[in-house]
Formats: structure tokens, C-alpha cells, sequence
């Protein structure tokens, strides 16, 4: 278990007496990251690469390190992570990446849990390339939405170039077995995006144990400032992957008739990037490492037990997603979406907000397929992170229980 008291010290934005309950959207940044970024600014303040002066060469090496921190987090080789602005960017680098290497009738299998960010880049590849999209839908339970491997034992096959799938939903927050569908992906030939963007920060991932090709997350979820995130690229697969951008910074040699790109990450980092965020990823990985992810996830299994527990003693709460009972509760992070009878979730998210300053997301939590499969408009999703306490998940479940009693506002 972990000291959240002492964490919570780290995070000033707390001391204003807000219940934040929104880390799927975005996570709160404690002061050591806060410290690492405002030092590159305050003490070394340079472009990374192509200088000899000692200010680049410290923001170098600096920029670098992160980059190796960040790496081993994921448990890949520094040359193999691309620094990219968030997940959506990643993502869309692969698609993009790949046009020369998907045709006609190839097949992309996702998933019916996909965020956007992994659903309209092969959407618009199926427009332009004219490739097929499955889609894997759970066989169980409509509200539980289990997915499990032998969903897509039928989709996979010789025909699929990629299968591209969330680690775990940031909708539900359902974790999905990811390892295994990797091997159904390697007997088929075919290659695997995972979208981590929420497993990353909440579990321990290691693109080599999962097997994947290449693995997609945003730092703003994991303690880092917004607008910086990684790619992870197989090595292997590294030159036959066309960058989104060609420019300075990533070109070996350059003529008015051609051009050769760098090598490895370089190729795919063109002009300055934002260092401070790199920075600022790299010491997040600082702060998570010295807690202990096992930790977190530990104090954060426990938080999401109370919470789905309470949730469902209220009349009229309907919980989504697997891992709700009790015997499956290991197979979620603390990402709880539920909704009221009779009751909208922007309502109820409003109430809390208004009535105890619990910040909540409302709304379809860019997965409208899903809420379309669910039949609903979006649900009030809460999220959990190593800075709430026991206090705060009761604090939710007496306003939902009151908000769940008393009539709507007219």
C-alpha cells in the first residue's frame, strides 16, 4: 500500500478542497514534475541536437535520458520509442505509416471498445486504401462487455494485416487480454497496435512480455504534463515505417533532388519537439517508479472495490463493464462508469461538481459506437488514481445515493 497522504502533499491543486475523480481524461501533476520542467527552462533553455554549445548539449542529454527512462518503463530500447504529443498522434503515425503496406480486401480488426483515436485513423484508411474493418464484440453479457480471446479467434485470420485494440477501455476500464490476442496475431502473421493510453499509467507493461509491434500512450495520463506521449515501434519494423512528418532534425542528408532520413526514433522526430515535456514524462516515470506500480495498483484495486460495491447497493445505479463482480475485480483499473435511472449523466455529473466538488467526466467518452451498442446517450464515469482516498469514494457514493432519491431540477 502506499502513503496517499503524503502523495497528495505533492499535489497542490488538491489543497483547494476538490474531489478529483477525472484521471482517465487527464491525470493531476505533482510538483516534482512541475520542478523537473520549470528547470530546463530556468537553467539550460536550448534546442536538443545540431549544437555544440554546453546549453544544448545538457538539454541533450537530458532530452535523451528521459527518453531512456520513459523506454525502460515499457520495458523497450531507448532507439525504439518515438516522443510523440499523445496517444492519437501515435496512433495516427502507425496508420499513415503502414499505407504501403495495406491494400485492397486486407483486413484491420478493433475492437467494439476502441476510443476514436483508434477507430477513425482506420476508418479513414478503409476510405482511402479500400481495406476491411472487423469489429470484435463481446459474446457475454451486453452490460458486462467482456471480451475474450476467443471473440477473436474468428476475426483473426490469414486476411488481417493488423489487429489495433485498447489495453484497456477508457470508457469501462476493463482490461483485456492483450498477450494472448498477440499470439493469435503472430499465427496469423499479423501485426498488433495496442493502445495503452490507460494501462500504462495503472499497470505494469512490457512491450516485450505482450508481444505486440507497437504501443501507443499519452504522459498527460500518468502524472506528465499534456502534449508530450510515446510510441513504442518494433526495431524491425522501424524503416518501413513512413514518418507523418519529414524535416529538420530527422534527415541524415538532404540535396535539392533528395533527401535520407536518420535511423531508429530519429527518422520519425522531425523539427524541435517539446522538450520540457519530455522532461516532464521522464520524471512522472521518476515519481511512478519510486511508488511502485505494483503499489498503485494495489491501493487502487482496493478504492475500486468500495466504489463499485457502493455503487451497486444504490437503487437505481447500473454499473458497466467486466470486472464488476466480485471475482473478476482484478481485470479492471479504478475507471467506474455507471449511470442513475431517470437521470442524465451530465446532470448527475453537474450535482456532484455543484453539490460536493467531485470532478467526474459525463458523456460518451469518445466511444460513441459503444454507447450506441449500449443504448445509451454516455454514462458518469469516475475515475481513480494514487491520490484518492477512502474518504472521497464515500464522499461519491452519499451524493450519488442522495442525487439517486431526489427528483431532477425542472
Amino acid at each position: 500500500m502506499i502513503d496517499t497522504e503524503r502523495i497528495r502533499r505533492d499535489f497542490h491543486i488538491l489543497e483547494s478542497g476538490i474531489i478529483y475523480m477525472d484521471t482517465a481524461a487527464t491525470s493531476l501533476t505533482p510538483e516534482p514534475v512541475l520542478d523537473a520542467m520549470l528547470e530546463y527552462y530556468r537553467g539550460y533553455n536550448a534546442n536538443v541536437g545540431r549544437g555544440v554549445h554546453h546549453l544544448t548539449r545538457i538539454a541533450t542529454d537530458e532530452y535523451e535520458e528521459a527518453r531512456k527512462k520513459v523506454a525502460e518503463f515499457i520495458g523497450a530500447r531507448a532507439h525504439e520509442l518515438v516522443f510523440t504529443r499523445n496517444t492519437t498522434e501515435g496512433i495516427n503515425l502507425v496508420a499513415s505509416g503502414l499505407r504501403t503496406r495495406l491494400h485492397k480486401g486486407d483486413k484491420v480488426v478493433i475492437s467494439l471498445l476502441e476510443h476514436h483515436s483508434n477507430l477513425l485513423p482506420w476508418l479513414r484508411a478503409k476510405s482511402d486504401l479500400g481495406i476491411d474493418i472487423e469489429v470484435v464484440k463481446p459474446s457475454g453479457r451486453m452490460r458486462e462487455l467482456e471480451l475474450s480471446v476467443s471473440d477473436f479467434e474468428a476475426a483473426i485470420d490469414e486476411h488481417t494485416k493488423l489487429v489495433a485494440l485498447t489495453h484497456v477501455s477508457n470508457a469501462i476500464g476493463s482490461i483485456l487480454p492483450v498477450g494472448e490476442i498477440a499470439k493469435l496475431c503472430h499465427a496469423n502473421d499479423a501485426l498488433l497496435l495496442v493502445d495503452a493510453a490507460q494501462s500504462v499509467p495503472h499497470l505494469e507493461v512490457d512491450v516485450k512480455e505482450l508481444g505486440c509491434d507497437f504501443l501507443a500512450f499519452s504522459g498527460h495520463k500518468m502524472l506528465a504534463p499534456t502534449g508530450i506521449g510515446g510510441l513504442y515501434i518494433r526495431e524491425e519494423l522501424m524503416p518501413e515505417i513512413e514518418p507523418l512528418m519529414v524535416g529538420g532534425g530527422a534527415v541524415e542528408t538532404a540535396s535539392f533532388d533528395d533527401y535520407r532520413l536518420k535511423g531508429a526514433n530519429e527518422r520519425f522526430e522531425s523539427g524541435t519537439p517539446d522538450i520540457s515535456g519530455a522532461i516532464g514524462l521522464g520524471a512522472a516515470v521518476d515519481y511512478l517508479t519510486a511508488i511502485g506500480l505494483d503499489n498503485v495498483r494495489l491501493t487502487e484495486e482496493k478504492l475500486t472495490e468500495e466504489l463499485i460495491e457502493g455503487l451497486q447497493s444504490i437503487p437505481g445505479v447500473e454499473v458497466y463493464g467486466y470486472g464488476t463482480s466480485a471475482a473478476d475485480r482484478g481485470k479492471r483499473i479504478g475507471t467506474v462508469s455507471f449511470n442513475l435511472a431517470g437521470k442524465s449523466p451530465d446532470e448527475v455529473a453537474l450535482r456532484l461538481d455543484n453539490e460536493g466538488s467531485i470532478i467526474v467526466r459525463s458523456g460518451h467518452h469518445c466511444c460513441i459506437p459503444l454507447m450506441n451498442y449500449l443504448g445509451i446517450e454516455g454514462t458518469v464515469r469516475a475515475s481513480l488514481y494514487l491520490y484518492n482516498t477512502e474518504s472521497e469514494v464515500n464522499r461519491l457514493l452519499e451524493l450519488v445515493e442522495r442525487i439517486a432519491t431526489q427528483p431532477s431540477p425542472s
